[in-house]
């Protein structure tokens, strides 16, 4: 029994080890190393439901698990924003992201900025013997990001096939238009919860900053 507690937290540490693998197949200039790289991510940001399920069903929520959850999802955002914006920016007309273009500067460093943020905000609690697990609010936030990743990961390597295969027809054009207003859209929407998560954080536990009721 004791080790059916610790699934939970084997699945997050697999999705830490798939991380890097993410971020090595979305960069690569091979059609199939980017759809690879769509379905990993896929399988990844199932496994966060999946653990997440685990634990909250049969109790086996951990302190280490607190602390696991939160640092995977961060990986998994590394593993494709950098990616995004070096292929934005370095792999021409094929790079851009649709109804954005090349991904801006400021994007990137408010959406990491705010996860290194928070991370030394939880080491510091963890010094004052506060565990901060993974709020609602940091939950949507992760889960638009992630829609906007996968809808991304997805484009580029279909977008080269649909290229190299001379795809042109109305039904196409069509999907293509909306997978477009879906990665806009989706972007949109988490930079507006990355910003609110951050100070929901900091509201909640503003004690731990010295500031009362």
């Amino acid at each position: 029994m004791e080790g059916s507690r610790n699934l939970p937290n084997v699945i997050t540490i697999g999705r830490i080890v798939a991380c890097p693998v993410i971020f090595i197949l979305a960069l690569s200039p091979s059609v199939g190393a980017r759809f690879a790289a769509f379905v990993l991510f896929v399988g990844a940001g199932l496994s966060d439901l999946w653990d997440g399920y685990l634990a909250r069903k049969h109790g086996w929520i951990t302190d280490v698990g607190k602390l696991l959850d939160p640092a995977a999802d961060k990986l998994l955002l590394v593993s494709t924003f950098i990616p995004f914006y070096y292929i934005s920016h370095f792999r021409g007309d094929a790079g851009l992201i649709p109804l954005v273009g090349m991904l801006p500067l400021w994007v990137l460093i408010v959406i990491l900025g705010r996860e290194v943020l928070v991370t030394l905000f939880r080491m510091w609690a963890v010094r004052q013997d506060v565990v901060i697990a993974a709020g609602t609010s940091g939950k949507y936030k992760a889960f638009l990001q992630n829609l906007f990743s996968g809808g991304l990961l997805l484009w580029y390597p279909l977008q080269d096939f649909a290229t190299a295969r001379g795809f042109d027809s109305l039904p196409y054009r069509a999907f293509a238009q909306v997978h477009s207003a879906w990665i806009g859209v989706t972007l949109a929407l988490a930079l507006i919860l990355t910003v609110y998560s951050m100070v929901d954080y900091l509201w909640t536990y503003r004690g731990l900053l010295g500031f009362r009721n």
